[in-house]
Order: C-alpha cells, then structure tokens, then sequence
C-alpha cells in the first residue's frame, strides 16, 4: 500500500475534523468524496483498504470503465457524478452512481425523470449552481435556482436534495460558498456540495456537507484524455 495515500487520506480527514470544529460542527456532518478522475483502480483500491466508501467521477464513460468491478467487489460503495451530465449519458448515469451533483438544466431534470419512470433504482440528486454566472461553465444562474428547483420537483417529481458549486478560479471562494447557502437556506435544502482541495476548509466554514477532494489525496492528476 502507498504510504503515500495513505498519508494524504489521512491528513485530509484530520483537516476535515479540525474545520468542523472550528466552525462549531459536527465532523460527521461533513461527508468525503474522493474525487478518482484519472486515478488507477489500483489507487482506488488503496484507500478502499484505508476506509474509504465515497468516491466522485467528472464523466460517465470513464466511471463506465471502472467502477462496476470494482462495485462488485465492494458492494457498499457510494459514487457521486460531480461533472457535467449530457442527456445521451442518463440511462447510464442512473445505473452507475448513487448521487448526481449536476442536474442544470431542464432537457437534464425531463430525461432523469423518464429513466426513474423506467428504472428501479433512483440516485439522489442536487442541482449544479453556476455562482460565477461564467459562460463557459455547467450550472444554472442563482436567480434561476429558485425556479428551476420548483420545476424539477413539481412538474418532474425529482426529490432535489441539495445545491452544489464550483467558484471561479479567479474569484473569493468563500463568496461563493455564502451565496449558495444561502440559496440552498431559502429552499430548505439540507445537502451543500462545496469545497475542493484549495479550499475546502473555508466551504465546511460556510456549511458543506459535500466536499470533493482529489488533488491533496492522490496528487496531481494526469492531463484529461480526451
């Protein structure tokens, strides 16, 4: 086993614990994802052995190829969808993952709501944010939100959990952790998904019960194959 992981793993959670405290939490409150984009099965299997049950894929088909062996061989595994989700991908997207933190948009809510209709198994579901109102970014605009959650429960019949977002990389991400929860306060949502490996102290400060960290436990990522 990796000393190396295994070391980050467990700095990490210290970290965790320490900010909960700090913010007068409860550390079981904030829930790990390990985010395992380009990462080895053999790594994965690593912090499996260390303790690990939560884990987080950006795409579908990369998570197509790894995750059903290694499901089956730790049945009690939770996977999080925290990347962008295309229509075509939903059949496979509700097979595949427990949660999806990126519903953004109706064609989204309207494709999710007919594969519930046809599938037994129902992941839980957040809504992405697009804090930074960036063009070039998933997520649905914070003067939507209001909307577009009341339209994936009321006319879809989607149980929306909680909101999740990811700051701009130029910008005070603990503004952005205050606004979404805020918005996520004013719908009653219980599940904030915020904060990365820069910056998830500050995101638990602000709430987080979803923090996505995969740089400060398996290193730097490769390059994204394309």
């Amino acid at each position: 086993m990796s000393e190396t992981v295994s070391a980050s793993l467990q700095a990490v959670e210290r970290d965790i614990a320490a900010a909960a405290k700090r913010a007068g939490r409860d550390p079981a409150t904030v829930k790990l994802i390990a985010v395992a984009k380009t990462v080895s099965e053999h790594a994965i299997e690593e912090t499996i052995l260390l303790g690990q049950r939560r884990f987080g894929e950006n795409r579908v088909q990369e998570a197509k190829a790894k995750w059903p062996a290694l499901k089956e061989r730790h049945p009690d595994l939770e996977l999080h969808l925290i990347g962008p989700l295309q229509s075509n991908k939903v059949r496979d997207a509700v097979q595949l993952f427990e949660v999806i933190h990126s519903v953004d948009r109706p064609k989204i809510a309207q494709a999710l709501a007919e594969e519930f209709a046809r599938a037994e198994k129902r992941p839980r579901l957040l809504v992405q944010v697009n804090t930074g109102e960036e063009p070039q970014k998933a997520g649905i605009l914070p003067s939507e939100t209001d909307d577009f959650v009341g339209l994936c429960r009321d006319d879809y019949g989607l149980a929306i959990e909680g909101l999740m977002c990811i700051p701009p990389l130029d910008e005070e991400a603990a503004l952005h952790f205050a606004l979404l929860a805020k918005i996520a306060a004013r719908l009653k949502l219980k599940e904030l998904s915020m904060g990365m490996s820069g910056d998830f102290e500050k995101a638990i400060a602000f709430g987080a019960t979803y923090v996505r960290i995969g740089t400060a436990i398996f290193g730097a990522r490769e390059p994204d194959k394309k």
